[in-house]
């Protein structure tokens, strides 16, 4: 629900406080209006009286924070539309995930009036995230958060341009697209009745047996690796009738797709006719999409984690001994740690990390792997003796992964077929059809190649405990470039192999979640990472974004905690205490 946010340099006042011009001036539209005649020309500081709350026609406008001069990153306004205003019907924001639906809805609504504007408000793109742009609060309340680069003539006050934004752009924005009565009814209950069963869909899937479903007639190819919208010529997606399911939706009621079982699932083809779309699809079926993103009914278990290899990521204290044992260097693998990590070590160390936090389904691509961590072939195994060989593959772990530690393997793989000797199931991508090959695969495999399997086990993860002094300490710049990486003070975290990262409000709020961690000492020496991110999960089951932060006033999603270990894991001022 929404948390009321604002203040010079991002604290809170509550809504109720004034800041009262000299002269008692009145802090209404028209009183906006004379203030910014008043400053207009003078020097920009003075942009600093607008500070507060000024009283419009059907909403609130709270300046947060004002920027001390042009080139300052943007200024910071809130609004609050009142529930008998704003007049959305109570069914329509009467659960979180309900909420959540119709906050995205109204942000692309008022993203579109503010086009051409100086004002911005963070839209976001195919994925509906839980934005502290946007909330509904507890009584039906709209809050809205957003930005304004408050214009000037060199380093003088242009009062006119910021009266257009403010007292006319503004209340038009609010009237047109934070009102209900100004909406299409439909399509908001479209939209809103859309996530709401995506979301159903993937509590659905672990009660099922299933790790992710497919609808039939769903669009997965995208434009271009820059445009996540759907490729309009897009083969629609048709379940193979093995692997087709029916569930029951909330509003949709039946839909059949495809279920992938939980265990190891391959996925083959040729080049270019579908693998890596699917998983991408996949990867992103953790989030729930925008009607006619094509995706809507893509979706996968909440704890699916996508992994790569990461040449140069830096390891510390990860327990690897299952993929990587007796090092020429003598170096312990079960306690490893490395500032520049090989593919292979990199990837090991990820699959450990993600199932140390919680991870139950892996995603993985041979393009992004490692491949001599992926495989050992028979040829290969005959040439160099496995007591010369440090490396442990995949292809002999993945299979004790699921029955002793309970986590799937859903893998593209068109190079080695090594990998049909341990999966329970084989999808073939063909011209972007899929196809269940299940059986053809295991009579190939039928016919050994001579390759003997190097491992029997998957032990318990180690889990380890963050020494809290290595964390960023008291008030630290925190600044997201992009979904690439998270500035925290001094260190940079590369993030570019995080690949279910989509939005950089994303990144911010993975930032404000390590530091709000730090800082109320939830890692305390004696805590477990997977301890404290169960802490973190639960304060957003019951908190929504204030879990995030209370007063933060840029604009942030709710991560998941996968993603805030993720980042953490590759934070390179990290200690780890302990080992358990």
């Amino acid at each position: 629900m929404a948390q009321r946010t604002g203040g010079p340099g991002g604290r809170a006042p509550r809504h109720h406080r004034r800041n009262p011009q000299p002269g008692g001036q009145r802090r209404d539209q028209q009183g906006l209006r004379q203030q910014l005649h008043a400053i207009h020309g003078s020097s920009y500081g003075r942009y600093k009286t607008l500070s507060g709350q000024w009283q419009f026609e059907g909403f609130t406008l709270q300046v947060q924070r004002v920027q001390p001069d042009p080139y300052a990153p943007a200024s910071r306004c809130q609004v609050r539309v009142e529930p008998r205003t704003a007049g959305f019907p109570h069914r329509l924001w009467a659960t979180r995930v309900r909420a959540r639906a119709l906050a995205g809805y109204l942000l692309r609504a008022v993203g579109k009036e503010l086009r051409g504007s100086r004002l911005r408000v963070d839209t976001g793109r195919q994925q509906v995230l839980d934005r502290s742009a946007c909330q509904i609060d507890e009584d039906g309340a709209v809050v809205l958060r957003l930005g304004i680069d408050l214009p000037g003539r060199g380093r003088m006050i242009d009062g006119r341009q910021a009266e257009q934004a403010l007292c006319e752009d503004l209340p038009r924005a609010v009237q047109r697209a934070l009102r209900y009565d100004s909406l299409d009814p439909d399509a908001v209950q479209q939209f809103v009745e859309s996530i709401e069963d995506s979301d159903a869909l993937r509590q659905q899937l672990a009660g099922k047996g299933l790790v992710a479903f497919v609808a039939d007639g769903a669009i997965l190819p995208r434009r271009s690796g820059v445009d996540d919208r759907p490729l309009t010529s897009g083969v629609p997606f048709r379940s193979p009738d093995s692997l087709r399911v029916e569930v029951e939706l909330p509003n949709r009621g039946t839909v059949t797709g495809m279920g992938i079982p939980e265990g190891v699932t391959l996925i083959v083809g040729g080049g270019f006719h579908g693998k890596s779309t699917l998983l991408r699809a996949l990867e992103y079926g953790i989030y729930d999409h925008i009607p006619g993103d094509g995706r809507e009914l893509v979706a996968c278990r909440p704890e699916t984690v996508k992994i790569r290899a990461e040449d140069g990521r830096r390891v510390h204290r990860v327990d690897v001994s299952p993929f990587v044992a007796h090092l020429p260097s003598g170096a312990d693998t079960s306690d490893f740690s490395t500032d520049n990590a090989s593919g292979s070590t990199s990837q090991a160390a990820s699959i450990v990390e993600a199932v140390e936090a919680g991870a139950k389904v892996l995603l993985v691509d041979e393009d992004t792997a490692a491949t001599n961590l992926m495989i050992r072939d028979a040829r290969m195994q005959a040439l160099v003796a496995k007591d010369s060989e440090p490396l442990t593959p995949f292809v002999d772990l993945i299979r004790p992964l699921y029955h002793q530690r309970g986590v799937s393997t859903v893998l593209v793989m068109g190079g080695s077929g090594d990998y049909m000797d341990v999966a329970d199931q084989v999808i073939m991508m063909d011209s972007y059809r899929a196809r269940d090959v299940t059986e053809t695969a295991r009579a190939l495999a039928a016919n050994p190649t001579g390759r003997q399997a190097e491992a029997q086990e998957f032990p318990p993860v180690r889990n380890r405990v963050v020494d809290p002094g290595s964390l960023p300490q008291g008030r630290v710049k925190l600044r997201a470039r992009g979904v690439d990486a998270l500035t925290l003070g001094d260190d940079t975290i590369e993030l570019r192999a995080v690949e279910q990262i989509v939005d950089p409000a994303q990144v911010t709020g993975i930032g404000l979640v390590l530091l709000q961690l730090a800082r109320r000492g939830v890692f305390d020496g004696s805590r477990t990472l997977a301890e404290a991110l169960r802490i973190f999960d639960e304060e957003v089951r019951h908190r929504g974004i204030a879990a995030v932060d209370e007063q933060y006033t840029g604009d942030f999603a709710v991560p998941r905690s996968l993603e805030v270990a993720a980042a953490l894991n590759r934070l390179r001022s990290l200690r780890v205490a302990r080992l358990h």
